[in-house]
């Protein structure tokens, strides 16, 4: 069993050290640990650090280019590593890496395929109260969308399975975890959760300026991930409001000409005629998009079966043994 975690890094140079050294060096039921770093551009010593703790595998950005591309990015090259799991933490040492020996033990144990870690954001020191209930909010948006109950559906801290990594597709560059959590749970994986405490506070996120743009791009993400999977039930819920206004001013309007009233009334008409219309538009473009649901679907798993192919050797690696190793050095051939 080969585990590969992956540090998404952008200028971590003051702070990686502490990342590294806190990464278990031995974890029951894993053969082997290899560090990935994903250096998004960085201008410091990222990298140099990284070396001097030993790390050997990188991938790397000329320019900065957001952190659900990093995530994609390194997880195609943790699968090329022959990854059976791949945990994804942050360079800010924002995580408390010792625990992810606990992370990956509901993947161990065949009880999960993806895990994600609590960070039980109302013990958060740093979190005002306004953040904490936002957090709680966004979480149970994404538990509707996905139909799961993760307690902290932002964190970033997460291990995931081999065979989920074949069937999620990233297309948000802003930040994979809420898209991650909407195709897992709309594919059926089963997704658990452990609660962990986070270190304190190093720096401020660069993932966005302000709450605002944090909340306009995450509600973004959800929106589009959503809309992927379940589109009839947002057109379908525009259809039945929109056809509603429409019924209801033309029904007003004959009311109004059964009773006498005898004005023109074209308002009602006017507005029960546009909100037919758009109602009509509705189910038209719902249907269109579920076709477009049902093609992904078939392009994902052309995907599925090509990411085998590519990456299907190194899932089945294993290491040679002494006696092996000799034969080998002797020129014996080896029947495996």
């Amino acid at each position: 069993m080969r585990l590969v975690v992956q540090v998404p890094c952008l200028n971590e140079e003051e702070t990686l050290g502490l990342v590294l050294s806190t990464i278990p060096k031995e974890i029951p039921g894993v053969a082997e640990i290899i560090v990935l770093i994903i250096d998004d551009g960085s201008s410091d010593r990222t990298v140099e650090v990284a070396k001097s703790y030993g790390v050997t595998h990188f991938v790397r950005h000329a320019r900065n280019r957001g952190l659900g591309r990093s995530f994609h990015d390194g997880v195609q090259r943790a699968l090329e590593l022959g990854a059976d799991i791949v945990v994804n933490t942050d360079g800010d040492n924002q995580y408390p890496q010792e625990r992810i020996g606990d992370l990956v033990q509901p993947i161990l144990r065949g009880e999960a395929d993806i895990v994600i870690a609590d960070r039980q954001v109302h013990l958060v020191e740093h979190f005002s109260k306004l953040k904490v209930q936002l957090q709680k909010f966004g979480s149970g948006v994404v538990n509707r969308a996905a139909g799961t109950k993760l307690p902290d559906a932002a964190s970033g801290f997460r291990a995931y399975s081999r065979d989920s990594l074949m069937l999620l597709n990233t297309i948000t560059r802003f930040s994979y975890c809420m898209e991650t959590i909407i195709q897992a749970g709309n594919k059926k994986l089963k997704i658990a959760s452990v609660p962990v405490r986070t270190n304190p506070k190093t720096r401020e996120s660069r993932l966005f300026g302000s709450m605002r743009e944090h909340m306009m791009k995450s509600a973004g993400a959800i929106i589009r991930s959503y809309i992927m999977y379940k589109p009839y039930a947002i057109f379908s819920f525009f259809a039945a409001i929109f056809g509603a206004l429409g019924l209801f001013f033309f029904a007003r309007y004959a009311v109004l000409q059964l009773l006498g009233d005898g004005g023109s009334h074209v308002q009602s008409i006017l507005v029960g005629a546009v909100s037919l219309i758009v109602g009509t538009l509705s189910i038209m473009i719902g249907i269109t998009a579920d076709l477009i649901r049902t093609n992904r679907m078939l392009i994902e798993d052309t995907l599925e079966h090509t990411k085998k192919m590519r990456f299907g050797r190194g899932s089945e690696y294993t290491s040679l043994t002494d006696a092996q190793v000799e034969l080998l050095a002797s020129g014996s051939v080896v029947d495996r």
